[in-house]
């Protein structure tokens, strides 16, 4: 929902991403063809997003999803992207999304350098009962239905089944919708 005269989103979700893969999606998601050789690629992107921010007056937002998935490899050449102009300047948000792994991986020493280059850290956690209900409550609104579908009793049993674990509930709840049909 950000605006897109304002902001360049990029979404990238490869469970094996590589520095190589992450130069030449990101660069294709700006509409440009990446050059073969890593180090050329991230010449390239340093001077694409430069441009992003310096002439077209737009903000790089870029989203990794799974990044508990992330190699070590990968995970450093995050730092140095951080790294722009040796930290004096961050020209874009780099917003990496993954499951609780990722909270233990950052923790460790060798990933002490990426971590102090992390501004905002969120870690969802599992929704308590009655937010469990209201999820599913807003769930099916979403999907058009204003009846109440799920008794009492059956948010009971999704939230003793899933812990409050939103992946859990909507595959559960999928599960009894399509059972009930």
């Amino acid at each position: 929902m950000l605006d897109s005269n304002r902001y360049m989103v990029m979404y990238i979700s490869d469970s094996a991403l590589t520095p190589r893969n992450f130069y030449w999606e990101v660069l294709n998601q700006l509409g440009c063809e990446a050059k073969f050789y890593r180090s050329d690629a991230k010449r390239q992107l340093t001077r694409e997003i430069s441009n992003l921010i310096e002439i077209q007056r737009r903000i790089p937002v870029i989203i990794t999803d799974e990044a508990h998935l992330l190699s070590r490899e990968m995970l450093e050449e995050i730092r140095f992207l951080l790294n722009f102009k040796m930290d004096s300047y961050n020209p874009m948000s780099l917003i990496l999304v993954g499951q609780s792994e990722l909270k233990e991986i950052l923790k460790k020493q060798i990933y002490e350098a990426i971590c102090q280059r992390i501004d905002i850290r969120y870690h969802m956690t599992p929704y308590d009962r009655q937010r469990t209900g209201e999820y599913i409550k807003k769930h099916l609104e979403y999907a058009g239905e204003s009846r109440e579908i799920f008794t009492d009793r059956a948010i009971d049993e999704i939230y003793e089944y899933s812990y409050g674990v939103p992946r859990k509930i909507n595959r559960v709840c999928t599960a009894c919708l399509l059972h009930g049909a």
